[in-house]
């Protein structure tokens, strides 16, 4: 399989990933040697292979940890008697007709009744919201027909769907926020998982029992995916680069580790732009010259560019701490401003941490983006246009995405 690889110094290019054989699941790397994936075992088994760090797609994790909560025989009830209850009104235009008439009778908002789409959590809370908001009307239709008198939601149902639209309302909007491909998202995970623990899962006295169990189940099927030790580093890391969080979200026992790991990388990377020095090396500036130049008096005191002595490992590793610890005292950006911006107005004075942040916050919390551009390529290759060049259809789906 031919996986896009993401390498900080390198233009980007197409690598052969092994153990990638017959893949059903998107591969996706970024950020040096993170893998962002979704939860197919062989695309596992090729990280592992290659040593990659593997960050799971948070919307597929979060769609998953929905689903597992969703296994309940009272939710299956009432889940199917709405679906049954939006296909007898989107087959039926005297239905439609006939529910129009009740809302205006009503005084409700004149809005259809939504379907569900089985991949796509957020349409079945969409279809329960919007059923809720309905009830009385549709009530009032189905009530005159006695052959569909039985999909009129019992009491019972009416409590299991107010239950879960409670429950999973408020996950909508961070989904939508997280699968953006405009700003920076990973450095956003960790702190959307301290906000679903401390207030929108957080259990309520007042929450009803399924209520209750909806919130626990996602919670602990979510802690349990990102327990992962490389998985906390990771996002650890993207977290602490990112000038609107740096270390608020980083557990105590995890603060010092953090620091060390980014002390030696910024001193890493240092060094490897620095790189070795032979003194026997004529420089230009050196070599003899054919013509005579006057010099100036300014010109004694200026020391030559490629004759700068290097600085010693002590005081590099001093450099390295104090550019650390003047970042992590800054004022913390706005939640709302872009970090990259940031970041280009200060790599001047953290020029060791700027590097960093290419590696870490390039990379993406879930793999929407990528699946926009597969939508994108199938809307340009179509029957009509089969016989496309592979650069033609390059072409076309950068200047679809771009302009």
């Amino acid at each position: 399989m031919l996986a896009d690889v993401i390498f900080p110094t390198r233009p980007h290019r197409r690598v052969d990933c092994p153990g990638t054989e017959g893949s059903d699941g998107l591969l996706e790397l970024a950020g040096g040697e993170t893998c962002l994936h979704y939860n197919g075992s062989n695309v596992v088994k090729a990280a592992s292979l290659n040593k990659w760090t593997r960050l799971q797609c948070f919307g597929h994790r979060l769609h998953l940890a929905i689903e597992n909560a969703m296994r309940d025989p009272r939710i299956d009830r009432a889940v199917g008697i709405c679906k049954k209850l939006v296909s007898s009104f989107s087959y039926s235009w005297r239905r439609k007709k006939e529910l129009a008439q009740a809302q205006k009778e009503l005084k409700l908002p004149e809005h259809a009744l939504k379907t569900e789409c089985p991949t796509r959590w957020g349409s079945r809370q969409a279809m329960i919201e919007r059923v809720l908001e309905q009830q009385r009307a549709i009530s009032q239709v189905l009530s005159t027909d006695r052959k569909a008198r039985h999909l009129i939601p019992t009491w019972q149902d009416t409590d299991v769907l107010e239950a879960i639209n409670k429950s999973l309302r408020p996950l909508t909007e961070f989904t939508d926020a997280l699968s953006s491909e405009k700003y920076v998202s990973v450095s956003f995970v960790k702190p959307v998982l301290h906000l679903f623990s401390s207030s929108i899962l957080k259990v309520n006295d007042d929450d009803p029992g399924l209520t209750t169990t909806i919130k626990t189940k996602i919670l602990s099927y979510l802690d349990e995916k990102y327990k992962d030790p490389g998985t906390q580093e990771l996002l650890d890391m993207a977290s602490a680069l990112d000038p609107r969080f740096k270390l608020r979200y980083v557990s105590e026992d995890r603060v010092a580790p953090i620091q060390a790991r980014l002390t030696s990388e910024m001193a890493a990377s240092a060094s490897m732009e620095m790189g070795p020095t032979d003194p026997h090396v004529e420089t230009a500036e050196d070599a003899p010259s054919t013509s005579k130049k006057n010099k100036t008096l300014g010109s004694f005191f200026k020391t030559a560019e490629g004759t700068t002595p290097r600085s010693s490992p002590h005081q590099e590793q001093q450099a390295v701490a104090s550019e650390l610890q003047s970042y992590i005292q800054c004022a913390n950006l706005d939640s709302e401003e872009d970090p990259l911006d940031w970041w280009r107005e200060h790599q001047r004075l953290y020029p060791r941490l700027s590097k960093l942040t290419k590696k870490y916050l390039c990379i993406p919390a879930t793999s929407s983006p990528s699946e926009r551009v597969f939508s994108t390529g199938g809307n340009v290759v179509t029957c009509l246009r089969s016989s496309l060049k592979p650069e033609n259809v390059d072409r076309l789906v950068f200047l679809a995405k771009n302009l």
